[in-house]
């Protein structure tokens, strides 16, 4: 009887809680970290005030390193401690989902951003703008296309309409999915909104949004999150969309979601909505969900067709030291030389692991290893 006296109590509560806000059920509580802006912490819970002042639904949770805030605080000193505290709150269900920067996904996990265009105001999807699907672009268009497809589901598309950005390969990821809707995966292509149609994306179809999905690979993906955030502010202060969206891929566990170091408070609060949408969606069991459906669908066997043929011969192998804890990036490495260079590194006995950062592939290692792993990888002829 107590227990059904708390559970009434509990429903009681949130629907008064409903009817003064407008919105009923549990609030999403959304970690924001507050470190590395360059427009400074201030910013940061300018958004979080933002958001919960729009947004009935949101409950900010912040981590960093200001003083006093007007949320739930946890204290971090620097973005790396931040990083170790929102992971530790994602883990122990302590909140739904995070917007932060600088955040190193593992390879093969990319984030799917959103922006309003500016012909019509129209929201696209863009899979995807920062991190990698795969080292070979092709691959890793047709991996973003069914990352877009989830997060398009996840928060409220059921039928998503996919357009390909017309950039080198575009042709060959349209074959491969043509494939995938033959072998009976539902994807919905929309026509150019040219004057000769077809599936492949011009310029104009993305002013207009002609697409729910835009798909591109990560690196033209995240130049047109730029222009679409901040074309009106002169570039240094994005002002515009949800932000670079939360990472998928299969290696994701955790829901976080990307801004830069340019995004202003507007779409640090339009992240954090994206988020909160993505975390009311399931958005990481949608995707599991698209990716099973393609690969019943022959995703695999149609994405090594589109191996180069140089990838597909196999090298040795290295096998990886005992792990550590890799708290360290070394950037400026092609992202097609990310996991060969790993494995020069495992062959000095040096613990690394493959990511990317917000500009671009990084080699992660321990701090104490740096010194070490960048002489390594200096005398290998990876880096400058």
């Amino acid at each position: 009887m107590a227990n059904l006296n708390e559970a009434l109590a509990s429903a009681f509560s949130d629907m008064a809680d409903g009817l003064v806000s407008g919105s009923f059920g549990r609030k999403k509580r959304i970690g924001l970290t507050l470190v590395g802006s360059e427009h400074g912490s201030e910013e940061l819970v300018r958004a979080a005030t933002l958001a919960a002042r729009t947004y009935a639904d949101i409950e900010p949770v912040l981590i960093g390193d200001v003083a006093e805030a007007p949320f739930e605080l946890h204290p971090a000193s620097d973005l790396h401690e931040c990083h170790q505290v929102m992971e530790a709150l994602l883990d122990e269900g302590k909140i739904d989902a995070c917007v932060t920067l600088h955040y190193s996904f593992p390879l093969g996990v990319s984030t799917v951003g959103k922006v309003i265009t500016p012909a019509i105001g129209r929201e696209m999807i863009l899979a995807t703008t920062t991190g990698t699907s795969d080292t070979i672009r092709n691959i890793a268009m047709v991996k973003n296309a069914i990352a877009g497809i989830a997060l398009a589901k996840a928060t409220g598309i059921q039928e998503p309409t996919v357009g390909i950005l017309n950039v080198e390969g575009a042709a060959q990821v349209e074959r491969a999915l043509r494939q995938l809707i033959d072998n009976g995966y539902r994807m919905n292509f929309t026509e150019s909104a040219r004057a000769d149609g077809g599936v492949l994306m011009r310029g104009n179809d993305l002013l207009q949004g002609a697409p729910d999905v835009m798909v591109a690979d990560s690196l033209t993906g995240n130049l047109m999150m730029k222009v679409f955030s901040s074309f009106n502010t002169g570039g240094s202060y994005e002002a515009l969309g949800y932000g670079y969206g939360p990472g998928l891929g299969e290696d994701a566990s955790r829901l976080v979601g990307i801004i830069s170091r340019a995004s202003g408070a507007p779409v640090i609060a339009g992240a954090m909505r994206l988020m909160a949408d993505s975390a009311q969606g399931d958005l990481l069991d949608v995707y599991r969900r698209e990716l099973k459906a393609a690969k019943e669908a022959g995703l695999e066997d149609i994405l090594q067709g589109l191996k180069p043929k140089a990838a597909v011969e196999k090298t040795e192998a290295v096998t990886a030291p005992p792990e550590k804890i890799t708290d360290g990036d070394i950037n400026g490495i092609d992202i097609l030389d990310i996991e060969t260079a790993r494995d020069a590194l495992w062959a000095k006995q040096i613990f690394a692991r493959t990511g990317m950062g917000c500009t671009g592939p990084v080699v992660m290692v321990a701090t104490g290893d740096m010194e070490q792993a960048r002489q390594v990888l200096k005398e290998s002829g990876f880096i400058a």
